[in-house]
């Protein structure tokens, strides 16, 4: 956010259709259709949050987008088809059998095949099963055209952080009054880091090695957004894992090597946001997530952590767990933790080292 004069930063964008839109997977406010109507996202389809992304990238400067893997797949594991607002008209005159062809919300297919919602798509990758296998509810062909990198947190730490955001007095502030361990997000985000590794948009090189990302990855079209053309050339979305205990250990290296892995120049005044302006863009950027960023929006640089996080064993957590918010919520809390520490310390493999 502090590059504000050469990227657009989005935060969470996706929350919009998953939460409050007509097309919705989430069901928290099935049964609350005025909280939904007084977000002022009720009518967020995931096509009009798509749009929204050519339309500000078409403004010069490039996107940078963080969201939540399970924004764009069905919650519980649960199978997931197409939404109805990316699905793509029935083949007619003037499209062949290769996709080529607009989508249906004009963006170009990229070579990755525009098919019926019932027929394998072809990839770049040259996986006929591509789309059949995407575990998300987005067209392989709108996938292809991001830089995907990820942000993980060990699950003893980002879990409880979530649980005080449904709980007073923070619940009345967010809207949230309910925990839901299906908005964990480690399963998601594995499915998600796998499916995208297997139709090699990112892979097989990765952030700590020596090969690094191409000078020339900028927002715009295919083969220049990290979604390359040429599926066996040397300029591949390399494989970026970040571990936020390693960025607040030393957050100026992870951050520099981050810069490097999609193609942006690092500077150390990016750690750093004083002024009134970029207290105002974090404001706006955070704005309809009220309660869950405060400690962010009350900080103003990100300085490496006086003392590394002490080891504790799982009775340490469960007993700190417990004294904060009762025996109920430790039980909360310790059941999502072990459900979701497989997936981290799968995901922890491919962090980035420096």
């Amino acid at each position: 956010m502090t590059r504000h004069d050469t990227l657009k930063c989005i935060h969470e964008p996706l929350g919009d259709a998953f939460y409050y839109g007509p097309e919705r997977l989430s069901r928290r406010y099935d049964d609350d259709e005025e909280a939904r109507i007084q977000t002022g996202f009720d009518q967020s389809t995931y096509k009009t949050i798509f749009d929204r992304f050519d339309r500000e990238a078409s403004e010069g400067k490039r996107l940078f987008i963080k969201d939540m893997a399970y924004y764009i797949m069905p919650p519980d594991g649960e199978p997931a088809t197409r939404v109805a607002s990316l699905q793509i008209p029935k083949r007619g005159i003037g499209t062949d059998m290769n996709g080529n062809g607009s989508s249906s919300n004009g963006v170009a297919s990229n070579g990755a095949g525009v098919l019926p919602t019932d027929t394998p798509h072809r990839t770049n990758g040259g996986s006929s099963s591509a789309e059949s296998d995407n575990p998300t509810v987005v067209p392989l062909e709108l996938l292809s055209k991001f830089h995907f990198a990820f942000l993980i947190r060990d699950p003893h730490y980002s879990i409880p952080s979530y649980y005080r955001c449904t709980i007073p007095p923070l619940d009345d502030i967010t809207g949230f009054y309910e925990f839901y361990e299906n908005e964990s997000g480690y399963d998601e985000l594995r499915r998600l880091f796998d499916y995208l590794r297997k139709v090699q948009y990112v892979g097989p090189y990765h952030a700590s090695t020596v090969h690094t990302a191409p000078a020339n990855v900028t927002n715009g079209t295919n083969g220049t957004n990290g979604a390359m053309t040429n599926p066996d050339g040397p300029d591949k979305v390399e494989i970026c894992v970040v571990d936020a205990d390693d960025l607040l250990d030393n957050p100026s290296a992870v951050i520099e090597r981050f810069c490097k892995s999609v193609g942006e120049e690092y500077t150390p005044d990016m750690l750093q946001w004083p002024t009134e302006k970029d207290q105002q863009v974090a404001n706006d950027a955070f704005a309809k997530w009220h309660g869950f960023h405060d400690d962010a929006l009350g900080s103003k640089c990100l300085r490496p952590r006086a003392h590394k996080k002490a080891a504790k064993t799982e009775a340490e957590f469960d007993a700190e767990w417990k004294e904060k918010y009762g025996e109920k919520g430790a039980k909360i809390i310790r059941s999502a933790v072990d459900r979701n520490m497989a997936d981290y310390r799968y995901l922890k493999k491919f962090a980035t080292k420096i």
